[in-house]
């Protein structure tokens, strides 16, 4: 795990900031190129009408499709890792086995036993199932996937605490995300603070935008002025 964690403050206040806003927030920092550090479009938000979640990332491999045999299952171990890890706590899951679409790690009675022990929601690139269940039981908690699957398959835990990769992106156990319907991100946890008062710059900078549009000062060159590309990034330089 990593020993930098934002305050509980810090936390709070990124939940009440949408994903997208916090994706450019962090790029003010420069601290990776703006193609990096969240999910492709495949990784959807299954409850989008919750509020952003927000967590330290408890990792895992699993497989549910292999034939044969079940494999020695972990579950204990990953119960184990949450536990003792940072709250809150996100389960990420990296699928496997051999077929991947048709995967499943997440449905409502493990999620209400993550959410016992302070695990605000689950993120897999495998499916998930029982969302009704979990609406009910497990109330508030998020669920990122590419989709439901209705049956659980042959579900093994294999490994636990191991840097992942889910739908383009690597994740390493106690990584701050920060996901809501717009998609999921890491946030650099040495820049969460400092993310979070840019967050709330670029909001401003937004509502500035917005008004103007709708303000008797409208013009088209002024558009076109508010939303010009900065200059390019001399050769070398990171994004």
């Amino acid at each position: 795990m990593k020993n930098t964690q934002p305050s509980a403050e810090v936390l709070d206040g990124l939940r009440k900031i949408d994903s997208a806003t916090v994706s450019n927030s962090i790029e003010a920092f420069r601290v990776r190129g703006r193609t990096e550090g969240y999910t492709s479009m495949e990784l959807r938000c299954l409850l989008p009408e919750l509020n952003p979640m927000v967590g330290y990332a408890v990792t895992c491999k699993a497989d549910s499709t292999s034939l044969g045999p079940r494999k020695t299952d972990r579950l204990h171990d990953l119960l184990d890792a949450v536990a003792a890890a940072p709250k809150p706590a996100v389960v990420v899951v990296q699928s496997t086995g051999s077929d991947r679409m048709r995967s499943c790690f997440i449905g409502d009675m493990i999620s209400t036993a993550y959410q016992k022990l302070g695990v605000v929601g689950a993120v897999t690139d495998g499916g998930i199932r029982d969302l009704a269940g979990i609406r009910l039981r497990a109330p508030g908690f998020q669920v990122f996937a590419p989709g439901k699957v209705v049956s659980h398959g042959n579900c093994a835990i294999l490994e636990v605490g191991v840097s992942v990769s889910v739908c383009g992106l690597s994740i390493d156990p106690g990584d701050l995300l920060h996901g809501d319907e717009n998609g999921l991100l890491t946030v650099p946890l040495d820049i969460a603070g400092s993310v979070l008062e840019q967050a709330k710059r670029v909001l401003e900078s937004e509502k500035e935008y917005f008004d103007f549009l709708q303000s008797s000062d409208y013009s088209f060159e002024g558009l076109k002025r508010l939303i010009a590309f900065p200059e390019p990034e001399k050769e070398g330089q990171d994004e």
